[in-house]
């Protein structure tokens, strides 16, 4: 029987466990996920390469990076109410077809402008394409397989985060053919072309029984509120810090006045808001959601900060930075696992803010070693920091969704998790303008060629210490936390939610 003949089921009517499509399904979706994953590492591994190459400007790299993040956080929740309604095979091939055709486009970038405007198109696909990969899993799998299958993509989700460093890093290293950076992007043309052949005949199509109403509206306010507070961060700097800048930063506080009122009425409406303003009254909620922006915000400035320090200001090549980096994704790992299974159900929130007790001392002897050795500094030197930071970030990252979402009612579930996610990918678009504030903005114009190590260490220097400070704050918005998370929502295994990804595990 082809997928054309398969009737649209509801998650409910899984494939039956005869049909043996159902793991070529889950190899194809799986494989769109880690595509996915590794786009982002690869991409923050050759940004030196990009800006060298291709002649882009320091606001050019930041939206190389901030577009994708900030079109793949506009577009989640809508991507996974398209899936609900039009079917998520359906949705899910447009999402890899068009991921596909960004990453030529990106590849094939004849200028920096066409690069950033492909990467926000690359974003906005991703957008369709990973919110129907649990949908798919969900809808095509019965309950009994479930739990085997969410491990191999756990499993795969760490791959993506150990593997993607080191590939981005080979291919910029190899120069394949003279195209220097180029192939990070066009790696993704077999892979995208693969996925999309054999998702038409393999993967079953299915659609939610009661699927929300799309908010495009609501899509079109967060949109434009966060490009007027991120694009004067940006571009502020070189321009002078204009005075369109600040009042366009103010005036993305208005925006956001008028998506809140507008959810409100749209809620009221047809009960299908794209923010379910409701679940703030949820305390331990509206602090989740704090921790999750604050915690992108970190992570956004850390990650573009450390390849530029390394590359630029160390004068590492990408293998070398993408080796060192090693350390602390497979800390990251280890840590998320051990966090899971054995130590929040014994422990509960405090283990959380552990995590960010340790990352901020990760942070800090990063910051201290950076110091003492400067422009001589070693990989070796760099792991004890790393493992420390990334152990501290497995703490909080793996168990932070099921104590956000402890408290939060049972038929809300879905739409609180598409939240969480969005508001992480949120933060870290902000993360990555802020970055022309906390480290372009400490690095002088017009530097000369022995200047410009001690300027890139200085300013890493300086940044690490905003980051330490991001950390401290999310220990005291914990405290705001369930003392202790429940491992599982109650009905949560009724809804859909958005997919939960790694923190960008760049280097």
């Amino acid at each position: 029987m082809t997928s054309s003949e398969t009737s649209e089921t509801s998650p409910g009517t899984p494939t039956a466990p005869a049909d043996r499509r159902r793991w070529i399904a889950l190899a194809i979706v799986m494989t769109a996920a880690f595509m996915d994953l590794v786009d982002v590492t690869i991409v923050n591994i050759a940004i030196p390469s990009i800006q060298r190459e291709a002649g882009a400007s320091w606001s050019q790299i930041q939206w190389i990076t901030a577009g994708y993040a900030l079109a793949f956080a506009a577009g989640l929740i809508t991507g996974g109410r398209l899936g609900d309604i039009h079917g998520r095979k359906r949705v899910f091939l447009v999402g890899i077809g068009g991921f596909t055709v960004a990453s030529a486009l990106c590849g094939f970038a004849a200028n920096p402008e066409m690069l950033v405007a492909a990467r926000i198109l690359q974003g906005a696909m991703a957008a369709l394409m990973v919110p129907q990969v649990l949908s798919i899993v969900h809808a095509t799998f019965p309950a009994h397989e479930r739990g085997k299958v969410f491990g191999l993509f756990g499993a795969i989700v760490g791959l993506g985060a150990v593997s993607g460093p080191l590939l981005g890093a080979l291919l910029t290293e190899w120069n394949l053919f003279g195209l220097e950076w180029r192939p990070i992007f066009l790696i993704n043309l077999p892979v995208g072309i693969a996925g999309l052949v054999l998702g038409r005949r393999f993967i079953t199509e299915s659609k939610a029984p009661r699927a929300l109403k799309l908010d495009l509206v609501g899509v079109a306010l967060v949109t434009l509120g966060l490009l007027m507070l991120l694009y004067p961060l940006t571009r502020g700097r070189e321009l002078g810090w204009p005075l369109w800048g600040y009042v366009s930063m103010a005036g993305a506080l208005v925006v956001f006045g008028a998506l809140v009122a507008y959810e409100k009425r749209k809620a009221v409406r047809d009960g299908s808001p794209l923010v379910e303003l409701s679940l703030f009254k949820v305390k331990s909620f509206a602090a989740g959601i704090a921790v999750q922006t604050v915690f992108g915000v970190g992570l956004g400035v850390f990650f573009l900060v450390w390849t530029l320090y390394m590359q630029t200001g160390l004068g590492w090549s990408p293998l070398r930075a993408g080796l060192t980096g090693v350390p602390f994704s497979i800390a990251v790992s280890t840590a998320a696992g051990m966090s899971v299974q054995k130590l929040v159900p014994r422990f509960g929130r405090k283990v959380l803010q552990a995590g960010a007790l340790t990352m901020a001392a990760g942070v800090l002897l990063y910051l201290w070693e950076s110091e003492r050795y400067g422009l001589g500094i070693a990989s070796w030197q760099m792991a004890l920091p790393l493992i420390v930071m990334g152990a501290g970030m497995g703490l909080i990252f793996a168990p932070l969704t099921d104590a956000v979402l402890s408290e939060v009612p049972r038929e809300h579930a879905g739409s609180a998790s598409g939240l969480i996610n969005t508001v992480m990918q949120m933060g870290n678009a902000l993360g990555l303008g802020l970055v022309s504030v906390v480290f372009f903005g400490r690095i002088g114009d017009h530097l000369t060629r022995a200047q410009v190590g001690p300027a890139f260490v200085d300013a890493f220097q300086y940044a690490l210490g905003w980051v330490a400070v991001v950390m401290g704050a999310i220990f005291l918005l914990m405290f705001a936390l369930p003392k202790r998370p429940a491992q599982h929502v109650e009905g949560a295994e009724d809804e859909l939610p958005v997919v939960e990804r790694e923190p960008e595990l760049v280097s």
